[in-house]
């Protein structure tokens, strides 16, 4: 199938392999930002087939993972109210909020579904004028235009019962906010290819100047990820620190102009709370004047919920790259994907899912093959 068998090839992953070792001199460690990307380096155990002097450092990129305990907790609220019919993707359900998730709340009753897209919402609200239709809007720059479609549909078709409850966070500035810690120790990243198709790379390149450090823009079979880990681990050996783009087949220096122009219209950028992280200046979206109208956390008056993460729960430690999944002690006890302490390990993109699913307990981890 093409971009797919053609990026899991093994002998090309054994010369990625092989130019990675001769060229590597002395310890780094890079960073992948995307979740998705995690999951390929521990799938096909990219990690353990690299030289010792090269650490791959699991980023904050999953949005499910980095949505706050108290943005889940304002769902919940949410969802549980009777005129409500409280849509999200699959994936957000069995997020653990302080005390429940959405599946509870939709086993008691609640009107909680499933949809695939955020204009299947919109859809509902105009089939069900009587109810109040929300939609849990959750994710990094790469569905949010989808999002901002939804609103601005909901709008120009008179939709009152429609809103959104938004949850949306920005790399760039998380990106900054790792580089600025007294505990960061990544020398590169890898960054996400379907965050930067949407919106560009011309970002990331004022980060790369002040702190000198290449970003190289990846995709995600295991051959898009050696290739990026290939090109930053050139840079660093080279003293260079530049955003390179390894991923043109779906990336544009200018991203989707089209998309922007939406997201520009209907969002603005705000402070937001990461989960495990805390808050992070400019790092977010919300509705814009102008579609403030469709706010579900003020329509319904939830703002004011805050919690405390769990103290157990390291997910923010793993989410910062300060420890691995399996560094945590609840890990594969407490914390497993039927019993979830946190999101790390209910996401599909989630590190904790990824060590849990592939078999990365404590001594049990074995190399794998890169390709079938």
């Amino acid at each position: 199938m093409k971009y797919l068998d053609e990026f899991r090839d093994p002998d090309l992953a054994r010369r990625l392999f092989a130019e990675i070792e001769s060229i590597t001199t002395q310890p780094w460690a890079i960073m992948e930002v995307c979740g998705g990307q995690t999951h390929a380096i521990i799938r096909h155990g990219i990690d353990q087939l690299l030289p010792d002097r090269i650490e791959l450092i699991h980023g904050p990129g999953c949005p499910v993972c980095v949505t706050p305990l108290e943005m889940i907790d304002r769902a919940l609220a949410i969802a549980a109210r009777p005129d409500v019919i409280f849509c999200s993707f699959g994936d957000m359900l069995r997020v653990p909020g302080s005390r429940e998730d959405l599946f509870s709340v939709k086993a008691r009753g609640g009107d909680v579904r499933v949809v695939y897209s955020p204009l299947d919402a919109v859809n509902l609200a105009a089939d069900h004028p009587e109810r109040e239709v929300v939609f849990f809007g959750v994710g990094f720059e790469t569905t949010a235009p989808a999002n901002a479609m939804a609103v601005h549909q909901a709008l120009a078709r008179g939709l009152t019962n429609f809103s959104m409850l938004v949850s949306h966070v920005l790399v760039p500035p998380a990106i900054e906010s790792l580089m600025t810690s007294p505990t960061c120790r990544v020398n590169g990243f890898l960054a996400a290819g379907h965050v930067c198709s949407v919106m560009g790379t011309h970002q990331y390149d004022p980060l790369a100047a002040r702190f000198d450090v290449p970003i190289v823009v990846t995709g995600f079979e295991p051959l898009d990820v050696l290739d990026g880990i290939r090109r930053c681990v050139l840079q660093l050996e080279r003293r260079r620190g530049e955003v390179e783009n390894a991923y043109p087949r779906a990336v544009r220096a200018e991203g989707n102009v089209p998309a922007q122009s939406m997201l520009a219209e209907v969002f603005e950028v705000c402070d937001r709370q990461w989960r495990g992280i805390g808050m992070i200046p400019r790092s977010g979206w919300r509705l814009s004047e102008a579609y403030r109208a469709f706010d579900a956390e003020l329509r319904f008056d939830v703002g004011q919920l805050l919690v405390d993460e769990p103290a157990r729960c390291r997910a923010g430690d793993v989410l910062q790259g300060l420890i691995r999944p399996d560094e945590c002690e609840c890990f594969g006890r407490e914390c497993t994907p039927r019993s979830p302490m946190g999101a790390t390990m209910v996401s599909s993109e989630g590190a904790c899912a990824a060590y849990f699913q592939y078999r990365r307990l404590r001594g049990e981890a074995q190399p794998v093959e890169v390709a079938r």
